[in-house]
């Protein structure tokens, strides 16, 4: 498995090591937010919630505006498509030793009815 940047990997599972950071990030799912609306949730500051955010926004999982005094936060998902393929790589590689462990244990267990059936 080839990782197209590994930096950019780790900043993403840097920013989803965080459980406030990640309900920051389910937040945005369903829209746009304000850093007040994202900070209340958690009853932090303007500022801790500003750190949390600017984590996303290097790790490319946020999208900040700026409408004046406002500090509009968007949801920018692309990253997360790295994480997946990570971890998506690393499932087949265990599903694919579980079936085979699966295989095995069903060749050495001797084929007995389920409870309730005659041969």
């Amino acid at each position: 498995m080839v990782e197209r940047n590994p930096a950019d990997l780790d900043a993403v599972f840097h920013a989803l090591g965080d459980r406030t950071r990640r309900a920051m990030l389910r937040q945005l799912a369903d829209g746009a937010c304000r850093v007040g609306d994202l900070a209340a949730p958690c009853a932090m500051s303007l500022a801790a919630a500003s750190k949390h955010i600017r984590v996303l926004e290097a790790a490319g999982l946020v999208a900040r505006e700026i409408r004046g005094r406002t500090h509009l936060c968007r949801l920018a998902p692309g990253p997360l498509a790295s994480a997946h393929a990570w971890i998506g790589f690393y499932e087949r590689l265990w599903i694919g030793r579980l079936g085979i462990l699966e295989d095995l244990l069903r060749q050495e267990l001797p084929q007995t009815p389920p409870p309730g059936e005659t041969s």
